[in-house]
């Protein structure tokens, strides 16, 4: 059979199964199985026949969501809170990976503009960060501790509003994707040239290594959820602009509904970023070299391996569970 006539007869079947996967029509578990079966033969033909084709892709890509939706749907025991972190969050990780690397290439782009400004331009510094920050940045170089900065105020309170800032930070950049993702763009590009501009001014002082020993104790968490955040941003905005097979407000919903769970799995990091901001990173000059490096690679271990790692094992193991489940 030729592709075109094989996608001709199996198309409305399709659609329908994908209502059924992310609409409501279909609710009986059983019902969704026995399409889900058809679905997947259709995959194998498909395979078999059509193997460098985007039906393969499309098809294969529906059977993944599917069997989430069967294996949701039929859990008795798992804790729906462990599920979530486990594995709900990671698929959906892997599904949007790309808007992950979107978000990234975005924000370390503005990193690159705000650090390159900041080298040909010394007045571009004080526009970004402010005169009264950076001439207080740069005594408490003179007297030799670099980012004394985040000795000021009580542990308890810097960490309460340091975190209660990114976390606004964060929804913010969300919430922003709302306008076809240039407002969460632009929360971004804030941060990316701010971050640039004032790493750079350690690199002029030549405090460059003190100042990553401190800042990046908590910058570590703190950074890598914002750009996480953006990316939840970038999939609300084209769940507006790109509702491909959905009617544009199905897709909004599933876009707001995809990014809100995205944004909560970040305020675990995001919280653990304050807590080492007000309390670890004020005695990073005091502390030993190892101990600084060894918090910045454990935090950046962390937090990278469960968004950038992690979310591939995950789909792994539930493609290898479907695959057992369709003999």
């Amino acid at each position: 059979m030729r592709e075109v006539a094989f996608i001709k007869t199996n198309k409305e079947k399709w659609l329908e199964f994908e209502q059924a996967i992310f609409g409501k029509q279909l609710k009986n578990p059983d019902e969704l199985a026995s399409l889900y079966t058809q679905l997947v033969n259709d995959l194998s033909y498909a395979q078999t026949y059509y193997p460098k084709s985007k039906t393969v892709l499309y098809l294969n890509n529906l059977a993944a969501k599917a069997f989430q939706k069967i294996y949701k749907t039929k859990r008795q025991d798992t804790n729906r809170f462990v599920y979530f972190w486990k594995t709900e969050v990671p698929l959906i990780m892997y599904e949007y990976r790309r808007y992950v690397a979107y978000a990234f290439l975005v924000f370390l782009s503005f990193v690159a503009i705000g650090a390159l400004s900041a080298e040909f331009d010394d007045a571009f510094i004080r526009l970004v960060l402010g005169d009264h920050y950076v001439n207080l940045t740069l005594e408490n170089i003179e007297k030799g501790d670099p980012v004394a900065i985040y000795k000021s105020g009580s542990n308890w309170g810097s960490a309460f509003g340091i975190t209660l800032n990114n976390l606004y930070v964060g929804i913010t950049s969300f919430v922003f994707g709302i306008f076809g993702g240039l407002g969460t763009g632009y929360i971004l590009m804030e941060n990316g040239i701010m971050l640039g501009s004032f790493q750079y001014m350690f690199v002029k002082e030549d405090v460059f290594w003190e100042s990553v020993r401190g800042i990046w104790i908590h910058g570590a968490m703190e950074i890598f959820a914002i750009v996480i955040e953006g990316a939840a941003g970038f999939i609300l905005g084209a769940s507006i602009l790109f509702p491909k097979t959905f009617s544009r407000m199905t897709s909004f919903k599933r876009g707001v509904k995809v990014g809100v769970k995205i944004l909560i799995s970040t305020f675990p990091f995001t919280i653990a970023a304050g807590f080492l901001e007000g309390y670890v990173t004020r005695y990073s000059n005091i502390m030993p070299n190892w101990l600084s490096i060894g918090i910045i690679l454990t935090t950046l271990s962390i937090i990278s391996f469960y968004y950038l790692i992690y979310p591939f094992i995950v789909n792994q193991k539930t493609k290898l569970n479907y695959e057992a489940l369709s003999k």
